[in-house]
C-alpha cells in the first residue's frame, strides 16, 4: 500500500492523478524541461507513465508496482520517471498512443513508455503485473547498455512511422458533396448498427455522441427507417441499462457487454455533457418523456457531484471506492430488501436484481429491459403503482448509498471538458425550457471568461487555482462552438464576439498555411518530436472538425468569405478519410450536410424579439443560425425594427420582412 514516507517531485502538482503517485517510492517527476534535461545529462532511459484520475487499471499498477520498493529501486537506479495526466496533457498522450498503435496495434490505459535520453520513445504498452514489468525494465536497460545502435535504429524507425500517421496535403482540386454520396456512407454505416440493443455492434459498448448528433442532423433533412430507429434504440437501451446511473443519473463511461448493462463505472464530465446535447436533440424531435427524464437526471447529478462553487466543473468521478471497482453503486438483493420492505420485491423484479447477482460477489447493478408500461402489462398492475414504487425505492437508495464511502473526485477544472457541459446545459435548456439550465450555462461560462482567458488573448487548459498548463486547440475548438450555442439562446453580443476572437487567436496560433488544417498544439508550446494535428472524430469530436464547423458557423454572423473557404478547404483535405472511414469522421459529415443542404441566417428584431427566439428553438433545426439584431454583429446590422419582424437569410441576401413565427415557418418550407 502507498504510504506517505516517501515524497517526490508530483507533491507541487494539483492535478489528482499525480498527486495520486506523490508518495510512491518511485522518483517520479512531472512533464517538465528539469526532468527531459536530467535524462540527456545522466544519459538515462525514461518511463513515461499516462494514466487518469478515474482508470481503474491506473490504479491498480500503482498499488502494485509503484508503491512497491523493489520496482522502484530498478526504476530510480536505471530510468528517469515521468508521470502524465492524459487529461492535462493530451497532446502528449496522442504522440504516445499513436506510438503505442503503431507498434503493438492497440492502445489504453495506464500507457506506458520506454524513451531514449533525447526523449524518442522505443516501447509502448500498457497495463503490466509486477514481474512483467520489473522484467521489462531489466531487459531494456540491459539492452540500452549493450547495444545502444539497435535502440536508436528502432526510435528512428518509430518517429518515421508516427510522421507517415499524420500526412495529410492540401486538395486544391473541387470535390462535389452531394445527398447520393451520403446516402451511400450512411448505408454502410448501418452494417455495423445493433438493431437489437442499440449502438454499435459488439463489446465493450461505448455511447458514440459524435455519431448520434450527425445522424439526427442527417434525419433532419432525410426520413431514413434505420437511422430513426437506430437512434431511438440506442438511447432507449443506454437509458434503461446500467450504463446509466439508476439511483442517482448521469452516464458511466462505457457498457463491458452488449447489452449496456454493466457498466465501467467512471463518470466523466464530457459523456454527461455530450448527452445532454444529443437527448435534448431528440427530445426535440421527438417528445418521448423518458429522454426528458434522462436529461434532468443528468443535469441534477452533474450540478450535485461535479459542479465547483466558483460555477466550473470537475472532470469526473473514479470508477472505484474503498479500491474496489464499482463498490458504491451496486447492491444484494437483501439490501435492497431490507431497504424497500414490501415494495422490495416488485423493486428487484424492474431492476433485474436476483440473489445471484448480475456483477460480482452476488451484487447488482440496476438495470431495466422492458418498458413501464410492458412491465405493468406483463405483471397485471397500474402503472401509477409502478411508478410510485420506483420512485420511492430510488430515493431509500439513494438515501443509503450517500452514507457509503464515496468514489474519488478528480476535481480538475478543464477548459475543454467544461465547454462541452456548457453546450449540453445550452441544449438542455432549448429542449426543455428550464431557465435554471440556461443560469448554469452562464455561471460556467463567466467562470471560464475570468479564469481561463489569458491577457494576450489566449486561453489556459487547467481552471484549477490559478490557470495553467497552456491550452491545446481542443480547448479552442470547443469553447467557440459552446459559445455560439450561447449567443443564439441569449442574443448576449459578448458570447459571439468572444468566439470571434478566440477563432482569431487560434487561427494566429495553431493554423497551418501548409495543409490549411490546425496543429493540436500552440507555436509558443516547446517543441515535441512531431507536431501533431487531430483529425479523426472519436467520443469526443477531432478538435479540427469542431474547427472546421466553427468557422461554417461564424462566416455566416460575421459575413466571413475566408471563413466559409477555410471551413471548405479543411472538410476538402481530410473528404477522402471521411468518405472511406466514415463513422470515425461523424462531425466532419455533420460539416458536410452544410455543403450539401441548404442552411440558413436567422435575425430576430423588434418588440419580443426573445420570446419569439425561445418559441423558434424549442424545435431541433440544425441549419438555421440564430442571431438578435445588433450593430456589433454583421449579418444583424441595420435590422433595428420596433414591431417584431423576422429576417430569413441566405448566402447574405435577406428576405424581406416577416412578422410572425408561422410566417416564418410558412416561408421556410417553401424554401
Amino acid at each position: 500500500m502507498n504510504t506517505k514516507n516517501y515524497t517526490n517531485a508530483l507533491a507541487k502538482e494539483t492535478s489528482p492523478y499525480l498527486l495520486m503517485h506523490a508518495h510512491n517510492p518511485v522518483y517520479w517527476y512531472p512533464w517538465r524541461r528539469e526532468a527531459l534535461s536530467m535524462a540527456k545529462e545522466q544519459n538515462k532511459l525514461m518511463v513515461i507513465s499516462i494514466g487518469y484520475a478515474a482508470c481503474h487499471w491506473c490504479h491498480v499498477m500503482e498499488e502494485e508496482s509503484f508503491s512497491d520498493k523493489e520496482v522502484a529501486a530498478v526504476m530510480n537506479k536505471n530510468f528517469i520517471s515521468i508521470k502524465i495526466d492524459r487529461e492535462e496533457r493530451p497532446d502528449l498522450d496522442q504522440l504516445f498512443m499513436d506510438v503505442a498503435h503503431l507498434t503493438t496495434g492497440k492502445g489504453g490505459w495506464p500507457l506506458n513508455i520506454i524513451a531514449l535520453p533525447d526523449g524518442r520513445p522505443i516501447f509502448a504498452g500498457t497495463y503490466f503485473q509486477k514481474r512483467q514489468w520489473t522484467n521489462l525494465l531489466r531487459e531494456i536497460h540491459l539492452l540500452f547498455k549493450k547495444s545502444p545502435e539497435r535502440l536508436n535504429q528502432l526510435a528512428l524507425e518509430i518517429k518515421q512511422g508516427i510522421e507517415r500517421m499524420d500526412l495529410v496535403g492540401l486538395v486544391k482540386e473541387s470535390v462535389l458533396f452531394t445527398a447520393e454520396t451520403m446516402d451511400k456512407i450512411i448505408d454502410a454505416w448501418k452494417s455495423n448498427f445493433d438493431l437489437e440493443w442499440g449502438g454499435n455492434k459488439g463489446a465493450p459498448k461505448f455511447p458514440m455522441p459524435v455519431e448520434y448528433k450527425f445522424l439526427l442532423s442527417y434525419l433532419f433533412k432525410k426520413s431514413d427507417d434505420d437511422v430513426g430507429r437506430y437512434i431511438d434504440l440506442s438511447l432507449t437501451r443506454m437509458a434503461w441499462g446500467g450504463i446509466y446511473d439508476q439511483v442517482g443519473g448521469g452516464f458511466s463511461r462505457y457498457a463491458v457487454d452488449t447489452y449496456w448493462k454493466i457498466p465501467h463505472f467512471e463518470k466523466m464530465l464530457y459523456d454527461q455533457g455530450q448527452l445532454l446535447e444529443v437527448y435534448a436533440n431528440a427530445y426535440q424531435l421527438t417528445q418521448n418523456p423518458l429522454f426528458k427524464k434522462v436529461i434532468e437526471q443528468t443535469v441534477d447529478f452533474v450540478n450535485r457531484e461535479l459542479k465547483s462553487p466558483e460555477g466550473g466543473y470537475y472532470a469526473s468521478l473514479d470508477a472505484d471506492s474503498e479500491g474496489v471497482e464499482g463498490k458504491y453503486y451496486v447492491w444484494t438483493k437483501k439490501e435492497v430488501e431490507e431497504l424497500l420492505g414490501s415494495d422490495g420485491g416488485l423493486f428487484c423484479l424492474f431492476f433485474n436484481i436476483s440473489n445471484e447477482g448480475n456483477w460480482e460477489d452476488g451484487k447488482n447493478v440496476l438495470f431495466q429491459t422492458i418498458s413501464e408500461d410492458e412491465f405493468c402489462e406483463r405483471h397485471q398492475m397500474e402503472r401509477e403503482s409502478l411508478d410510485s414504487v420506483i420512485k420511492t425505492g430510488k430515493q431509500k437508495l439513494f438515501d443509503a448509498r450517500n452514507r457509503r464511502v464515496r468514489p474519488t473526485l478528480d476535481d480538475k477544472i478543464l477548459t475543454s471538458w467544461n465547454a462541452i457541459i456548457i453546450k449540453g446545459l445550452v441544449h438542455a435548456y432549448r429542449a426543455t425550457g428550464n431557465k435554471s439550465y440556461l443560469q448554469n450555462a452562464i455561471h460556467a461560462s463567466l467562470f471560464v471568461k475570468e479564469k481561463a482567458i489569458k491577457e494576450d488573448g489566449g486561453l489556459w487548459r487547467s481552471l484549477k487555482g490559478k490557470g495553467s498548463i497552456n491550452a491545446f486547440l481542443d480547448d479552442y475548438a470547443l469553447l467557440i462552438d459552446a459559445w455560439i450555442d450561447l449567443y443564439q439562446v441569449t442574443f448576449d453580443d459578448q458570447w459571439l464576439l468572444e468566439a470571434h476572437a478566440l477563432s482569431e487567436y487560434a487561427t494566429c496560433h495553431f493554423f497551418n498555411e501548409d495543409n490549411q488544417l490546425f496543429y493540436y498544439t500552440s507555436v509558443l508550446d516547446d517543441p515535441l518530436m512531431i507536431r501533431k494535428s487531430e483529425l479523426s472524430d472519436n467520443v469526443i469530436p477531432a478538435s479540427n472538425s469542431v474547427m472546421a464547423i466553427n468557422h461554417f458557423r461564424l462566416s455566416k454572423y460575421f459575413l466571413n468569405k475566408e471563413g466559409y473557404q477555410t471551413s471548405l478547404q479543411m472538410l476538402k483535405n481530410v473528404s477522402g478519410k471521411i468518405d472511406s472511414h466514415g463513422k470515425y469522421y461523424a462531425n466532419w459529415q455533420r460539416l458536410k450536410l452544410y455543403f450539401i443542404h441548404e442552411n440558413y441566417e436567422l435575425v430576430i428584431s423588434g418588440k419580443g424579439k426573445e420570446k419569439a427566439r425561445d418559441e423558434f428553438l424549442v424545435d431541433f433545426n440544425p441549419y438555421v443560425f440564430v442571431a438578435g439584431q445588433s450593430e456589433l454583429i454583421p449579418v444583424a446590422r441595420n435590422k433595428n425594427c420596433k414591431e417584431l419582424t423576422f429576417y430569413l437569410c441566405k448566402n447574405n441576401s435577406c428576405s424581406l420582412p416577416i412578422h410572425s413565427i408561422l410566417g416564418l415557418k410558412r416561408m421556410m418550407r417553401q424554401e
